[in-house]
């Protein structure tokens, strides 16, 4: 069941003309990733919906979905570069980053130390940190050319799926909402599980360490 805000935005998208449509999904695509409350995914999904029944290009769609994403993830990495560590400071002052869940920061930062352009590559999959990868990238002075390549195969995967899975399912494209919810929390519980496996590791690592020296 969708929410009442991402209704309204759908039921704002119906009474568009076409060329508004498109224009419309280019912004919800790229603020989704500067204001994390943007539902981005399901209407996306929608978007797939609408190509199936003609009203949109599916190709179209995509591409413009794709370097709107890709634009909205540099202008986080731009923020991350220029504030650096200081933007958790910068929280009262600008309100855009009221929204970012600076909790994922310090893991988002021992993931890019890990797998560097690897995050970026799968950041669209990582439900609730696209917002934190994209910062800490700035942060970290990720390369530019090789970031935005990263978020580029990132977001055309990603974008391809949730546009199939609205042409595939057609008129029953809200449902999509339901799956990407439990994806989410699945998505969530499997890095919970992953980094406490890894504090467990390296905790159980320094205790060994200490009954060698000692």
């Amino acid at each position: 069941m969708l929410d009442q805000y991402t209704l309204d935005i759908v039921e704002w998208l119906e009474v568009l003309p076409v060329g508004s449509i498109y224009l419309a999904f280019v912004l919800i695509a790229y603020l989704e990733n500067v204001l994390p409350p943007v539902p981005g995914d399901i209407l996306v999904v929608f978007a797939g919906y609408l190509a199936a029944d003609g009203i949109l290009n599916f190709s179209a769609v995509w591409v413009m979905a794709t370097v709107a994403s890709v634009f909205g993830f540099m202008t986080m990495y731009y923020i991350g570069s220029k504030w650096g560590g200081g933007i958790r400071e910068q929280r009262s002052r600008y309100w855009m980053f009221r929204y970012i869940d600076f909790k994922y920061m310090t893991r988002a930062q021992g993931w890019m130390n890990r797998w560097g352009q690897g995050v970026v590559m799968a950041n669209r999959f990582l439900a609730g940190t696209r917002s934190v990868i994209s910062l800490m990238a700035g942060i970290t002075h990720m390369n530019v050319r090789r970031t935005i390549l990263s978020s580029a195969f990132s977001s055309l995967l990603w974008n391809f799926l949730l546009l199939g899975a609205g042409w595939i399912v057609n008129e029953n494209w809200e449902m999509i909402g339901t799956y990407l919810s439990i994806y989410s929390w699945v998505i969530l519980a499997i890095m919970a599980i992953f980094i406490g496996y890894k504090l467990k590791a390296a905790r159980l690592k320094r205790i060994q360490r200490k009954r060698q020296d000692g």
